[in-house]
């Protein structure tokens, strides 16, 4: 693999984007979008559907080339350096693409063969035990839940530890407890140094995960900074009392609970 510049910004910021532009005919998707991603950190893209989002996403996985402005990854020219790019990074789209055929250890051992890495089964358990699917691991992924298949499908852009994965919509279609395991596998990844560009379009998504938040709309970004800073671009809300009610998600994790309990028992 290459070795990205050793200057300061490309040690800071894992992912740069300066006015970069894209149109589809007649239809502007991206006007002039600039957003910078810190090494390590949870950066959300929010937009509702056309907003851009995934178009962004493929001119920085070097999969769709820009009409004008720069991007970089990794210290890479996204154009210039677009092999360097491909190595330096691994994209997990909408939908989980496992083979359901195999196991979840298969699934892993034959990403690793292909990328010619060495014990391949070693990599595959560290990676079942790291996203919890060990007990998983011999089962077809047929038998999988959404949440299962998904933590999988990261699992397996995880080989070979690229530095800067991309999740598009990581969360479509998944139950409130996939979610929560998602939610769980991308903080970890964080955690572990991994730099992390999601887009979504679940405003509790980007608050639970994003270290740093961008809403673009229009093929605009509009609003760019922390969850704190976002707030903070709003009046606060006058109230006198209000009593905190349980959230929806109190109540499932609860009831869900409770079940598993009693079925155990």
């Amino acid at each position: 693999m290459s070795i990205p510049p050793t200057t300061d910004r490309a040690d800071r910021v894992a992912i740069g984007v300066r006015g970069l532009e894209k149109s589809f005919k007649d239809l502007k998707v991206l006007r002039r979008v600039d957003i910078e991603v810190e090494r390590g950190s949870i950066f959300a893209l929010l937009g509702s559907n056309g907003a851009g989002k995934t178009t962004l996403i493929r001119i920085l996985a070097t999969l769709l080339k820009a009409d004008a402005g720069t991007a970089e990854v990794n210290g890479f020219d996204v154009t210039a350096q677009a092999a360097d790019v491909r190595e330096s990074i691994s994209l997990t789209g909408q939908f989980a693409a496992v083979d359901e055929i195999l196991t979840g250890r298969e699934n892993l051992v034959l990403v690793a063969r292909l990328r010619h890495l060495k014990d391949a089964g070693t990599i595959a358990d560290d990676l079942l035990e790291r996203f919890s699917l060990t007990e998983a691991g011999a089962r077809r992924v047929a038998t999988y839940s959404g949440g299962m298949r998904r933590r999988l499908d990261i699992a397996m852009s995880l080989i070979g530890n690229p530095p800067v994965i991309f999740l598009d919509e990581p969360t479509t279609g998944l139950d409130p407890e996939a979610r929560l395991e998602v939610w769980r596998a991308v903080k970890d990844l964080a955690a572990g140094g991994t730099t992390v560009l999601l887009t979504t379009q679940y405003l509790d998504e980007a608050e639970h995960l994003a270290d740093r938040i961008a809403i673009l709309h229009e093929g605009r970004i509009i609003v760019n900074g922390t969850l704190g800073e976002l707030k903070r671009l709003l009046p606060p809300a006058k109230v006198e009392y209000v009593e905190k009610q349980p959230t929806l998600e109190d109540v499932f994790l609860t009831m869900v609970g409770t079940a598993a309990n009693g079925e155990q028992r």
